[in-house]
């Protein structure tokens, strides 16, 4: 697992720049964590390094956006939020999102944890509750889509904070 410092929203956006730089189309990213911890700021980021200009803002009430980014790559964005059984999850149909020409990032995914396959799930916890651009932002591959990845992964976000040795 990595943990990884982010003392502001500009280390945020950067280091989702620098997971967004390593992900390729049919990967699935999970941000987990509370209510305001920063989980639409990561996607922010995340869609800026992959060359969407609209803003990108919280699916909370339309539970999926998808935003054009640079070639053919599409940035689906999902929210599970407001979901209270694993059948709805389903009706979304985010399978047949990946396949088709897309990246996808789930917010609230963890709620339904492994149904989703692999993926790289993103933890962010906020480190003060006064200071919410603060957080710490903790990356772990679940199952392994990721595996290859892993070194450059380390070596991209090294600058920010420390890890384990595996993924």
């Amino acid at each position: 697992m990595l943990s990884l410092a982010a003392p502001s929203l500009v280390v945020t956006h950067e280091i989702a720049a620098a997971i967004a730089g390593l992900a390729r189309t049919g990967d699935l990213i999970v941000l987990a964590g509370e209510m305001g911890s920063g989980k639409t700021a990561f996607a922010q980021g995340f869609g800026r390094a992959l060359g969407v200009t609209e803003p990108i803002t919280s699916p909370t009430y339309t539970l999926v956006h998808s935003y054009a980014g640079r070639g053919k790559t599409t940035l689906h964005h999902a929210d599970l939020y407001r979901l209270d059984r694993l059948a709805e999850v389903a009706d979304l149909a985010l399978g047949e999102l990946l396949e088709a020409d897309g990246i996808l990032l789930v917010e609230w995914g963890d709620v339904v944890g492994a149904a989703l396959g692999d993926h790289l799930e993103v933890r962010i916890v906020p480190d003060d509750p006064e200071a919410l651009d603060h957080r710490t932002i903790e990356v772990r591959a679940i199952g392994r889509g990721w595996t290859g990845r892993w070194a450059a992964l380390e070596a991209a976000v090294a600058r920010y904070g420390s890890w384990g040795s595996s993924c």
